[in-house]
Formats: structure tokens, sequence, C-alpha cells
């Protein structure tokens, strides 16, 4: 009996252990028919671009966003370009440039499919090579797995 006692508190003591595993591990998500994946959360960094000022996106955004991945700041940086960031974007070719640069040193790039539907540049957002998608539960998924969110 007592051999039976112990041999189930280890499987139970194993089980508990494995379950604490789970929260730092790989994991993906269905968006739109679009699967994104969502690297444990060490270094991983999310930039939510939301306003149509300039000078942030200048100073601050496309500054950022190229220096945290070409200096390893971060093993992962990502864009969100939400609401009137993304009408200032398709409105202004610098931008559109220092865009292209992003994606060329590896920022993976994400625009929400709602924000843009209402300003109708879905389509030109996707030209510039930006994955438009609902990103709601997306953000709501990068949070609960740990990422760092640095909101402009």
């Amino acid at each position: 009996m007592k051999t039976f006692i112990t041999l189930i508190l280890s499987g139970f003591l194993f089980c508990v252990s494995l379950s604490g595993q789970s929260s730092i591990k790989e994991d993906s998500i269905v968006n739109d028919s679009v699967k994104v994946q969502l690297p444990a959360a060490k270094n991983q960094q999310l930039i939510l671009w939301t306003s149509g000022d300039r000078e942030v996106a200048l100073k601050m955004v496309f500054m950022y966003a190229f220096n945290c991945k070409k200096n390893s700041w971060m093993d992962n940086v990502r864009l969100l370009v939400w609401g009137p960031s993304g009408k200032l974007l398709v409105e202004d070719s610098e931008l559109q440039e220092k865009l292209k640069a992003l994606k060329d040193a590896g920022v993976e790039l994400y625009a929400c499919k709602a924000c843009a539907d209402m300003y109708g540049i879905s389509d030109k957002l996707s030209i510039l090579g930006i994955n438009v998608i609902y990103t709601g539960q997306m953000l709501a998924d990068l949070q609960k797995n740990g990422w760092h969110i640095l909101s402009l």
C-alpha cells in the first residue's frame, strides 16, 4: 500500500512539474486564416504604433525599432501599425522608406485590419509589405505570453 501511494504521489508531482513549464514554450494562434507564431516571451518586443504624429514616427518608432533589431537588444521585434499611424504611413514616402529598412533589418510588420479598413488603406499597407490582419487577439496573446509592449 505504501508503494502504491508513493507511486501516485510521484506521478502527481511529475505532472505538476510539467504544467509549470508550459508558459514558456512556443505557441501559435490562427488569426484571419493566417498562422501567427508566438515565440517564448524572453526578449520579445512589440512596438504598438498608434500615433498619427510624424515626429513620433521618425524620432521614436522607426529609430527604436531599427536599432532594437540591428543591435540585438531583443530577439524578436514586431511593429504593429494601428489606427492613425497607418493613415500617416500610406501618405508619407519618407516613412515608407524607413519601413522598408525595418523590414530589411528583420522587424516583423503587422497592421490592424479593422483600423486599416476604417481608413480604406488595407491594400496600400499590404503593398508596403505589412501583414494586415485582425490584431486584437494577437495583441492579447502576446501580452499573456510576456512580450514587452511599447505603445506610442
